[in-house]
């Protein structure tokens, strides 16, 4: 028997099925049509997404740049710069970015979920050995106790007026 009872919280049981969270788990899968829009969304992402792919804009942006200097036209020239250079080469290096802060994310919810298994780990030895104790104690207090009734009765025995024949 212990003097306390553990009862661990739901929420242990579902993390330990669920695992860690990570970006692709956010994808939805509720419908066929949603599964597809999921999967071509992050195909399409990452294909952009790459630096391989901000190398070919960057190729194709500067196929139109001789034209644009060629105008002579300050507004061309802004306009190549603004619309396809920038957008169009940083889209990409943005996405890049983005995959891999998505990364450092998984990383960083698969290293705090084994810590939080770890903790539970130790918790769950901490409740056992508290356990333990309970039970050492709660032999303790029965020795004890008898000690006490053994003591009370001596001293009983030895107040007890004598002789009284």
């Amino acid at each position: 028997m212990s003097l306390y009872e553990h009862i661990p919280h739901p929420h242990i049981a579902r993390r330990a099925k669920q695992g860690p969270v990570k970006v692709a788990d956010q994808a939805a899968t509720h419908t066929a049509y949603a599964r597809f829009n999921s999967w071509l969304g992050l195909k399409v992402t990452t294909g952009v997404g790459s630096m391989t792919c901000a190398y070919l804009f960057t190729a194709l942006a500067l196929v139109s740049l001789p034209a644009a200097i060629h105008s002579h036209d300050l507004i061309v020239i802004v306009s190549w710069i603004a619309q396809t250079l920038i957008q169009l080469v940083l889209l990409s290096v943005i996405l890049f970015g983005q995959g891999l802060q998505s990364q450092a994310a998984d990383a960083r919810s698969a290293a705090t979920y084994s810590d939080a298994e770890a903790i539970l780990a130790t918790a769950t030895q901490v409740q056992e050995h508290l356990a333990a104790q309970d039970a050492h104690l709660l032999t303790q207090d029965k020795k004890l106790g008898t000690l006490v009734d053994q003591i009370g009765a001596i001293i009983s025995h030895l107040t007890e007026p004598r002789g009284q024949a």
